[in-house]
């Protein structure tokens, strides 16, 4: 799926190498906020970097694992969703998310994981979607709360960010309780 028209403001773009520059830009100027919560900030240190993530990005799409989406709120790039690792034989994905700090507060995560989240119901034939949420990052995990998503526990040292090892919070929907919810 190239566009996802979200609403008459955001919309969802898979991503292409042509975006680098936009996304890096993002990055960069946003590297103080965006750092406390994404390990991934403080090794983009050039567009170079960006441009090796999307290529990865793309090869991994058409291996149907991870699929990666820019969000332009009123043609701005917003920041990016995504399916990750997606298990195709037991039916489930991963939603992941960042959004650039200036375009907190608008909703955009929120209608982007909704409308993905019916997307990987509907047309990918998913049975569960989980989100991972850094303890502690409350903005982020207020949208798999506000969703209707189960909390499940904590994953241990889930993630190794800034030099140290942290516990990720685990949030989930099945098919059968998204159906409920609509």
């Amino acid at each position: 799926m190239e566009h996802i028209r979200v609403n008459e403001k955001l919309r969802l773009e898979s991503v292409k190498i042509s975006m680098a520059t936009t996304i890096f830009e993002t990055i960069d100027r946003d590297r103080h906020f965006l750092r406390k919560w994404l390990p991934f900030v403080d090794a983009t240190k050039q567009v170079t970097d960006t441009e090796s993530f999307l290529k990865t990005a793309v090869k991994q799409r058409h291996k149907r694992r991870d699929d990666i989406y820019g969000m332009w709120y009123k043609e701005e790039f917003a920041g990016l969703v995504a399916f990750k690792e997606t298990d195709w034989f037991n039916h489930k994905t991963e939603l992941g998310y960042w959004v650039a700090e200036k375009m907190q507060g608008k909703g955009i995560v929120t209608s982007a994981v909704k409308v993905l989240l019916r997307y990987s119901f509907q047309k990918l034939k998913m049975n569960r979607v989980q989100i991972k949420v850094a303890v502690g990052n409350e903005k982020s995990a207020a949208i798999p709360k506000r969703l209707g998503f189960k909390f499940e526990g904590i994953e241990r040292q889930g993630e190794f960010h800034f030099h140290k090892y942290v516990d990720l919070e685990i949030y989930s929907m099945l098919k059968k309780e998204w159906q409920q919810l609509h």
